[in-house]
């Protein structure tokens, strides 16, 4: 029996995050810290540093017993905040987020920016706050919830990066050196993935992994007149063309590589479906398709699938090709691309990665000098089944707060952490969820925080891990 009272807790989550946690989330996404991937110089610039003590000096003023915060920081690394609170029982629960940035990408509506903060009605504007800046302050009021509440929950570390969206390189050497102090946890919460709609608490089961690289074609040692050369020399575009046709199907955007697919678990194909049900069009409408477009797949359990469960390739950045304002009458020499696999949560990013290169590399056409450079693959992830009381107590916190049954999809984007975490604890359970729904679009412009939704969340968060004190059966 829960000694949450869910009047209360939704009051005073709603008094927190109105009084304190959006103002400083104003202010954390005023600061441009951008993940070192997209900021070389990251040290020098101070931004991450200023983001790090504007949470943990947020978490450490909060009145939650037993509460202890440190900055944790290894050479050449990015730093962490690692949290902990005493609980009323020998056991363990990790809450994770990060703090770093996606780059803040062009095209924000008129009024709206990137480090600019604004509040429209229930979104809350600008990068990183919705992925996922608000999670160490939704984990500390989660657990200032309980405190008020008097109810039982186990000792919980609260781990907050600031590496996850340059794939979390930095982490593994933050979890070796800590290992001791997080010791065995029985249950994860990752607050740093997305919800079908903002109508009811939604779970993460999967997630892709990913294999990302630049793919580079050069012909020519410089570029040289266009009229001249064109005929006999040919386009390092075409070649690139042609490359990229070895493992994409230009016209069904199907990935030909056999080493990237895999068979989708009868399970995840019918949380697919049952979600299809409820999200239905929305599951395409929520992009901002171009009048007339339309989405790849017949149906929405189709494209659920096609997210969540087989890979796809997208080509996220080109070099070697001048703005159109400087394109002059040249055949270039060399075009290069950056492409991004996600694969199926299952396939092996590293197998995966070599796959592609041998693809690539193979045989280049015309003799040209081709090569694919590539990143650290991100592990995808598949959770274990939810055990009985997990299944339970989301199915009560979703009608507690949101009036409607819980629902669970995967994701198509990559947590490196849980992969990591699976493979650790393997017998631990996981609640990956998170406030990214339609429209959100984090990484891209326009990002928002719905702030009801984020509400509702830091209260369902408190009620599973008081659950997960009670005895389980």
């Amino acid at each position: 029996m829960t000694r949450i009272d869910s009047a209360a807790a939704s009051a005073h989550s709603d008094l927190v995050w109105e009084s304190s946690i959006l103002p400083a989330l104003e202010r954390y996404i005023e600061i441009p810290n951008r993940s070192p991937s997209f900021d070389r110089e990251w040290r020098e610039h101070g931004h991450m540093e200023r983001a790090v003590s504007l949470i943990a000096d947020w978490c450490r003023a909060r009145p939650v017993p037993g509460l202890t915060l440190e900055i944790v920081r290894l050479p050449n690394r990015t730093p962490l905040i690692f949290m902990e609170v005493p609980g009323a029982l020998d056991d363990t629960v990790l809450l994770y987020g990060h703090l770093d940035k996606q780059p803040e990408m062009t095209g924000w509506s008129d009024g709206l920016g990137p480090w600019t903060p604004l509040r429209r009605g229930d979104q809350l504007y600008g990068r990183g706050g919705a992925d996922d800046g608000y999670s160490a302050f939704a984990a500390i009021t989660a657990l200032e919830l309980l405190a008020r509440a008097q109810a039982r929950h186990a000792r919980c570390v609260v781990l907050i990066e600031a590496c996850e969206e340059s794939g979390s390189l930095d982490l593994p050497a933050h979890v070796e050196l800590l290992a001791a102090r997080i010791g065995k946890p029985s249950l994860v919460v990752a607050l740093d993935s997305g919800c079908g709609n903002y109508d009811q608490l939604w779970g993460t089961t999967s997630l892709r992994g990913l294999v990302t690289g630049t793919l580079r074609v050069e012909i020519l040692r410089g570029g040289v007149h266009s009229g001249d050369a064109s005929g006999v020399v040919p386009s390092s575009f075409r070649i690139l063309r042609e490359l990229l046709s070895r493992i994409d199907d230009e016209r069904t955007g199907e990935v030909r590589v056999k080493a990237l697919h895999t068979a989708t678990p009868a399970d995840r194909a019918a949380q697919a479906q049952a979600a299809a049900v409820v999200l239905g069009d929305s599951v395409s409408a929520r992009f901002p398709f171009v009048a007339g477009a339309r989405p790849m797949g017949v149906s929405a359990a189709e494209r659920i699938l096609a997210r969540t469960w087989q890979p796809t390739l997208s080509i996220t950045g080109i070099d070697g090709i001048p703005a159109l304002g400087s394109a002059g009458n040249v055949l270039r020499p060399y075009t290069a691309a950056k492409l991004s696999l996600r694969i199926p949560p299952s396939v092996d990013g590293a197998a995966a990665t070599a796959a592609v290169k041998r693809t690539l590399e193979a045989d280049p056409p015309y003799g040209a000098r081709v090569s694919f450079h590539a990143e650290m693959p991100g592990q995808g992830w598949n959770a274990p089944p939810f055990a009985p009381w997990l299944e339970r107590a989301l199915a009560e916190a979703s009608h507690t707060y949101w009036g409607k049954p819980a629902m669970f999809m995967g994701e198509g984007g990559t947590i490196p952490f849980m992969g990591m975490l699976g493979e650790k604890f393997p017998d631990a359970q996981f609640l990956i969820t998170g406030v990214l729904g339609p429209g959100a679009n984090a990484h891209g412009p326009n990002e928002f925080l719905h702030i009801p939704t984020a509400k509702r969340l830091t209260c369902a968060v408190a009620q599973v891990l008081e659950a997960h004190a009670e005895p389980r059966k």
